[in-house]
């Protein structure tokens, strides 16, 4: 759970992503404009992103992921989908455009949420995040567990192996290759909660179905 302590300071949230909160403090919801509705039709991401400010204390919705605190300084990010989740007022919070082949293959929207300026951005993950710094390089990801990357990676989708042929020896289909110079974040293993869950879901299904042939 994430836990935000004020002082006579402000911060924005996903919407819908309150919890409780004690202390004398003021909850603002914006009514978004035109663009903002587009945006978010295109994103999925929620319009409002309210604003609490004042003195106290305030807890965020839980969730059986990861929360990591990014620590922008002056720079920008680009977030996967659901990843956002809370960030100070110097933060700007805007779409990122990809590409509408890569869009279409990868599983990603046309537009992602981009992020930018001077201070902390809370992001959430299915697991512990790794940090890949690339220099004038590649990273194949075959899952969608990238969480977050800077501008200067190029984010396409490409065939594991060349040729149908090889692409059926290996078992390897469509992968999110990345490349360029930047950061990536991933979270390439899920937290003991989200295997267990998964774990539990699966022993669910397989009694469901000697359920229904019994």
């Amino acid at each position: 759970m994430v836990r935000v302590e004020l002082k006579n300071s402000a911060f924005r949230y996903e919407s819908g992503g309150l919890h409780y909160m004690q202390g004398a403090l003021e909850l603002e919801s914006n009514v978004p404009g035109a663009g903002s509705i587009l945006k978010s039709m295109v994103t999925r991401e929620k319009i409002v992103k309210p604003v609490i400010s004042g003195t106290g204390e305030v807890f965020l919705e839980p969730s059986f992921g990861n929360f990591t605190i990014l620590d922008l300084k002056n720079e920008e990010w680009i977030l996967d989908q659901g990843a956002y989740v809370a960030s100070e007022i110097g933060i700007e919070i805007g779409a990122y455009s990809n590409k509408a082949v890569s869009a279409l293959f990868s599983g990603e929207k046309w537009f992602q949420t981009a992020v930018a300026g001077t201070g902390k951005v809370i992001i959430r993950s299915a697991g512990p995040l790794q940090e890949i710094n690339l220099v004038n390089d590649k990273l194949v990801v075959d899952g969608p567990f990238a969480v977050a990357r800077t501008p200067g990676i190029d984010l396409q989708v490409k065939k594991a192996t060349k040729g149908i042929f090889s692409t059926l020896v290996s078992g390897e289909g469509i992968v999110n290759t990345f490349t360029g110079t930047g950061k990536v974040l991933i979270a390439p293993v899920e937290n003991y909660f989200n295997t267990l869950i998964h774990i539990v879901r699966g022993i669910d299904y397989k009694v469901q179905r000697l359920g229904n042939k019994s």
